[in-house]
């Protein structure tokens, strides 16, 4: 089965830049970073839960070779193909090897002066809006995916929200306007379970403030806190270096 038919089978689409959920118009930077975003959820360490987590993970390593490559992704672009015998499609590759190449670990320090800098930004606030759109309203999927963000942040996230409403730069969703009171308090009961047993995980692992960010990313595993794991991407995609690129192929596949 080649790249594009597995993208289909394990994303539902074999569209690469829509695995990543990006556009055709995308820079290096964005795909870079939305490569990490996407990877970092299916990491084989990181969603145990998931039985195709590896299998999702080594497509995506693929997949990011592709679109990083300058010639394969033209030829993508205009052809909707990719080269399957090319050394980076046809040969066995440690692709977590790969990735920690290009993410090298971040300090903690790091994580505080990114989540301080981005709060209250025109980055958070296009961020906010995006998922808005995307999710048609949706505040439990909204909060699952915003950066740097609790429950406690819903208030100021929605104040972003009506904002963009009553300016007229966004729909006003049902989904968000007309969000029952029920609703919003099995999210607010939610959110407090898990943050309680994320505290619980914390104190049995015995970890602080200067534990390393892998540790920190295994105390986040079973928490609700899913958009921890988005922020850390967006902030380790500011600290990566670049790989070399490998040697280009011949044949291109459908």
């Amino acid at each position: 089965m080649g790249l594009l038919e597995r993208c289909k089978e394990l994303f539902n689409t074999s569209n690469l830049y829509e695995v990543l959920g990006i556009n055709k118009e995308a820079t290096e930077a964005d795909i870079r970073r939305s490569y990490y975003k996407v990877s970092l959820k299916v990491h084989p360490d990181r969603a145990p839960d998931d039985q195709q987590a590896t299998e999702k993970f080594q497509v995506l390593g693929k997949l990011y070779s592709v679109l990083s490559d300058q010639e394969q992704r033209a030829v993508y672009d205009e052809q909707g193909v990719v080269d399957e015998e090319s050394d980076v499609l046809s040969k066995d590759r440690c692709w977590e090897e790969y990735w920690r190449l290009l993410f090298p670990k971040v300090t903690m320090q790091d994580i505080l002066e990114f989540e301080k800098k981005y709060k209250g930004s025109d980055e958070e606030r296009e961020d906010v809006i995006r998922l808005y759109v995307q999710h048609e309203g949706d505040l439990d999927s909204i909060m699952a995916s915003a950066l740097c963000c609790t429950q406690d942040d819903e208030p100021r996230l929605c104040s972003i929200i009506q904002a963009a409403i009553k300016s007229g730069d966004v729909e006003a969703f049902p989904a968000f306007c007309q969000e029952s009171g029920k609703k919003k308090k099995a999210r607010r009961k939610r959110a407090d379970k898990e943050r309680q047993e994320a505290e619980e995980m914390q104190k049995e692992m015995g970890l602080g403030d200067d534990d390393s960010l892998v540790m920190m990313l295994k105390q986040k595993q079973q928490s609700r806190e899913k958009n921890f794991n988005s922020f850390l991407s967006d902030l380790e995609a500011k600290y990566s270096k670049k790989v070399s690129k490998p040697p280009k192929g011949k044949k291109a596949k459908k």
